[in-house]
């Protein structure tokens, strides 16, 4: 004759096997709640079944925030309107909606430093996490160091697909670096390789009228690039002093 607890047991060594974790740890205490409130079988099971869902999408958003490598984690929530002189927000809070990212459309922040734009572009790959996009964040001189060393090491094709795949790729500091012809024609691979393939994020303190200077002044290529990323863009202007000074300022 089956008891109760081998009954129990036997489904606690199922549901451990079939990884089903919330059902493992919570079959029993609802068991008792639907006793309580006298849910048939279809509503026990539908909250064990909510619960586990839950659970695992928890866990999801969590992975994905993990492998996009934030710097730090930044809402919109956060942002402080108050501080640029300049920005439009409701162009920046349509943005939110993500509408460019299944459309593998871009966004460009472009201001001087400290106006916000890292804590805006962060945040709108934070939002796509959340709402089930996979998601990169890296600096630009990143890129070109990560993807430089990649191909020392016969690695290239690897390390360039690791830029290209993410839904949405967040490319922080596109600004005047010590970018050579290598790391430029690099950076110009990956975005290439999005155009209409993906969406991408950039912030940078230059007007595209200077990007020239970033690309190693390749104006050819400066141009190939603009003309691909701009086709499905949407460019955010914030105009005013950094935020980072602005205790020093006050003083």
């Amino acid at each position: 004759m089956t008891t109760k607890t081998s009954t129990n047991e036997q489904l606690a060594e199922q549901l451990a096997f079939l990884k089903l974790s919330f059902m493992l740890e919570q079959f029993t205490a609802l068991a008792g709640e639907a006793a309580r409130a006298h849910w048939d079988h279809v509503a026990y099971l539908a909250a064990l079944a909510e619960g586990e869902t839950t659970l695992r999408r928890e866990r999801s958003v969590q992975r994905r925030i993990k492998q996009a490598r934030f710097a730090v984690i930044k809402t919109l929530e956060q942002f402080q309107w108050s501080w640029p002189k300049a920005i439009n927000r409701q162009q920046v809070q349509h943005l939110f909606r993500l509408d460019w990212v299944a459309e593998k459309g871009n966004v460009v922040f472009l201001g001087t430093v400290g106006v916000g734009k890292t804590h805006l572009a962060t945040a709108l790959g934070y939002q796509a996490c959340l709402k089930g996009y996979n998601v990169r964040f890296a600096t630009a001189i990143e890129v070109v160091n990560t993807l430089v060393a990649a191909e020392r090491a016969g690695r290239l094709k690897q390390a360039l697909e690791g830029y290209r795949k993410p839904a949405v790729l967040v490319l922080d500091e596109l600004k005047y670096l010590p970018i050579d012809k290598v790391g430029a024609d690099l950076l110009f691979q990956i975005l290439s390789q999005r155009y209409e393939q993906g969406a991408t994020v950039i912030t940078s303190n230059r007007a595209y009228k200077d990007w020239a200077e970033i690309f190693n002044n390749d104006a050819t290529l400066t141009s190939a690039l603009l003309d691909r990323l701009l086709h499905h863009a949407e460019t955010v202007l914030i105009e005013g002093p950094s935020y980072r000074m602005k205790d020093r300022v006050e003083v």
